[in-house]
């Protein structure tokens, strides 16, 4: 990729923060929209669990694909087919006449999305190659999560309650047009100089394990965790998982290069995604049904009672890029596990759900924690990596936010389902919540363990050994640079 004036490298990550904004965006609004979909395609627990989580399968089980395919095809011309895709799909969402044609069109999206956020971060790993410049642009990416939560419920509620939940994926459409534009426009085309081979294989065997996995969280609470049909979805799903490590060692360019995790801090940072995005997506999902459905608040004053969250989420959220930026990722990550802990601690133990300054309070927890979260996961996922395999490194930190959010939904949603009438009372509901809450609690504490343990002295040790081990394979090889 050309040196780009400091001008063009902003326009350059404005527009990849666009296509982050649509899809971030879409899943917020959406779960302010859960209750109206419920009332009106007559869906089930397990049902809206699935509007949801066939969207995040689709993005976990193709994003390094995406990654890799743009690496080779190159990433501008994969970034504009995903924006095309991302589009189509949400105008298909919008007339699904059905919740199983929903959940299609919800995988037709996902298919887009894929092709979307690992390679605008390829593309801004490889735009910013200074570390301390690259770490902000990673907060400013961050900060985008935090106004789509921010934007999503107010918009998402405004939209239901004025016209219906279809008008929630109209808005992909202009947003995804506007990026379209100014990405043929401004954005340079690149490719790794030595792309990975395609690997159908491991492909499948990805899509096998979280396609079981998921599906066997979620349908468990109906069929039975015990019934032949949950069994044999787990035991596929094992046998992926034991495929899957078993052939991508023997393969020269695997889909998932494990010597990745060797270095602790990448590993780290890819269990604290899971971690995070899971308590990110069980509380989305626990609080939306908790508001309307219990509290019997409109969706747009549902939306406006999640803002402290979603605000918290948008300040902190730059604030962290610029902390790790100068400090490296450690502080951050240890603020936002103990914030998040002490959030589901609140409605775990204290049922903050009761009062409403306890609710407020652990929803601002939350958001700061939240907020915290992000720059550290994406800048320690790329430090150490080839950058000219930035696009598989980025993915592969993608794909775990969205298996965080597959396993998030689908254990929240089987837990709250597990509980006996847990909609029917407000008191029904919040004790069928209370183990989610213990759930997200735990997520918390992970992340604040991880932190604490994969961004010191030894830890730092295993990434500068796993950086020479793709030394040793490619001599001109120049790691990602940032701080870990």
């Amino acid at each position: 990729m050309p040196e780009l004036s400091r001008r063009r490298r902003f326009l350059v990550l404005a527009i990849c923060c666009m296509s982050l904004l649509i899809v971030s965006l879409d899943n917020t609004i959406l779960n302010v929209a859960l209750p109206s979909v419920q009332r009106d395609l007559h869906a089930t627990v397990a049902g809206m669990q699935w509007t949801i989580d066939a969207y995040t399968l689709v993005l976990a089980a193709l994003l390094m694909l995406a990654g890799s395919t743009a690496d080779r095809l190159g990433r501008r011309r994969v970034f504009v087919t995903g924006l095309v895709v991302f589009a189509a799909g949400s105008l298909l969402c919008s007339l699904a006449p059905s919740l199983e044609w929903l959940v299609v069109f919800r995988m037709v999206q996902a298919v887009g999305g894929s092709m979307l956020n690992p390679v605008a971060m390829s593309i801004i790993t490889n735009t910013f190659t200074e570390p301390r410049e690259r770490a902000r642009a990673i907060g400013v990416w961050g900060g985008v999560v935090g106004i789509s939560m921010a934007a999503g419920p107010v918009i998402g509620g405004l939209l239901v309650q004025s016209i219906g939940w279809r008008s929630i994926f109209w808005i992909n459409v202009p947003i995804g047009a506007l990026a379209l534009f100014l990405t043929l426009r401004y954005v340079p085309e690149s490719r790794a100089p030595r792309p990975r081979r395609v690997d159908p294989v491991g492909q499948l065997l990805v899509i096998g394990l979280l396609g079981s996995l998921t599906y066997a969280i979620i349908e468990a609470p109906d069929a039975g965790w015990a019934s032949p049909e949950i069994l044999a979805f787990v035991l596929l799903a094992l046998a992926c998982l034991a495929g899957l490590i078993g052939y991508e060692r023997r393969r020269r360019e695997p889909l998932i290069d494990l010597r990745f995790f060797h270095s602790a801090p990448f590993s780290g940072a890819t269990v604290v995604a899971v971690c995070a995005f899971a308590a990110l997506a069980g509380f989305l999902f626990i609080n939306t049904l908790y508001l309307q459905n219990i509290r019997g608040l409109s969706a747009l004053d549902a939306g406006l009672y999640m803002l402290p969250m979603a605000g918290m989420t948008l300040i902190f959220a730059p604030l962290s890029g610029r902390l790790v930026g100068s400090r490296g990722p450690r502080l951050s990550l240890l603020l936002a596990g103990a914030a998040m802990g002490a959030s589901g601690l609140l409605f775990a133990a204290f049922d903050a759900q009761s009062a409403d300054p306890l609710m407020f309070t652990g929803y601002v927890l939350f958001g700061i924690g939240f907020g915290l979260v992000n720059a550290p996961i994406t800048n320690t996922a790329v430090s150490g990596m080839p950058r000219t395999q930035a696009g598989v490194a980025a993915a592969v930190a993608s794909t775990s936010r969205q298996v965080g959010q597959s396993l998030g939904v689908a254990v929240i949603g089987a837990v709250l389902a597990s509980g006996a009438h847990a909609t029917a009372t407000a008191d029904a509901f919040l004790a069928a919540g209370r183990p989610a809450w213990w759930i997200i609690a735990g997520c918390g504490a992970a992340v604040l363990l991880l932190g604490a343990l994969t961004t010191g002295r030894w830890a730092r040790a295993t990434a500068d050994r796993t950086a020479a081990l793709f030394e040793e394979e490619a001599p001109g090889y120049r790691p990602a640079d940032a701080r870990s």
